[in-house]
């Protein structure tokens, strides 16, 4: 009871946001003490939300003290039996703290100055110059193609639509085929790899190079389902990814090679301005430096 009381009286004090309800020069008020750490009204602030009920307040304040003194037994089980070397972390703090800030700036600097316009002409010629880096490792194709019911009524009009190229109206069969598609594509501008395409439409292939070849159209029933596909175009593995496949990838690349640039840019300024107001000096005569040569 007392325990509940002692918790309704810290979400009080929390909730009366803005009053100087104590002195300025009165010591901080503690809710909770582990192995001579201690909690203070003031690490409370923010935690629980205006308007909260009280009850919900109060187990809030309880769940986040049982967490603090959880995280204090621990860190004193650490410190106990880690030696003094292991338990120095400044160095390390340090080189976070160091690192923070420096991706903080960097960050701040890109967002300002990075050029982030990437032309049509930069793709194609960035594509030209590493054709060589743009080798595929999988069979692409482009393919339009429908699953249904293999009981399905309007197989003869999508079998028509599908199967004769001239004739592939791709708005016709997106509209059929979100009312009597169990699966459907008609995006044929994408490329995706022949795998990928199996694994939905259970074809067996043996020579992609020989079966795209000859097959334009494929239509079959397997497992009450029919499938059909229309195949528009293809890419064999090892071939050279065409440009419109790679186009975003270029620009990620690009836009990485404008970052580093610009940092560098950025390294090699303040180093020259630091090194002209001589606001750094290395002491070569120091005997630590050769120390690893003795």
């Amino acid at each position: 009871m007392n325990k509940l009381v002692a918790l309704i009286g810290i979400v009080f004090l929390m909730l009366l946001g803005g009053c100087d309800y104590f002195q300025k020069n009165s010591k901080e008020v503690v809710v909770a003490e582990c192995y001579g750490k201690y909690l203070y009204e003031s690490d409370l602030v923010g935690i629980v939300p205006e308007n909260t009920p009280i009850m919900d307040s109060i187990q809030r304040v309880s769940n986040f003290i049982d967490s603090w003194i959880k995280r204090q037994v621990l860190v004193h089980q650490a410190e106990i039996n880690l030696n003094k070397e292991e338990l120095d972390l400044k160095k390390q703090l340090e080189e976070y703290r160091n690192s923070l800030v420096i991706y903080a700036y960097e960050s701040q600097l890109i967002n300002q100055k990075l050029d982030t316009v990437i032309s049509e002409d930069e793709i194609a010629d960035y594509y030209e110059q590493n054709k060589e880096d743009f080798q595929l490792r999988s069979t692409m194709v482009r393919v339009a193609y429908v699953i249904l019911k293999e009981d399905c009524k309007q197989k003869a009009d999508f079998k028509k639509l599908l199967s004769d190229p001239d004739t592939l109206l791709l708005q016709n069969i997106d509209i059929q085929a979100t009312y009597y598609a169990v699966k459907s594509n008609v995006d044929v501008d994408k490329w995706v790899r022949l795998d990928e395409l199996t694994n939905i439409i259970p074809i067996e292939i043996f020579n992609a190079e020989s079966f795209l070849k000859k097959k334009k159209f494929v239509c079959f029933d397997m497992n009450e389902y029919t499938y059909m596909v229309r195949f528009v175009d293809y890419i064999l593995e090892e071939s050279i990814s065409p440009l419109e496949m790679v186009s975003d990838n270029i620009k990620s690349v690009i836009l990485a090679q404008r970052k580093e640039a610009l940092l560098e840019k950025m390294n090699v300024a303040l180093y020259e301005k630091a090194r002209k107001e001589r606001a750094f000096e290395v002491y070569v005569g120091s005997p630590t430096l050769y120390k690893a040569d003795q």
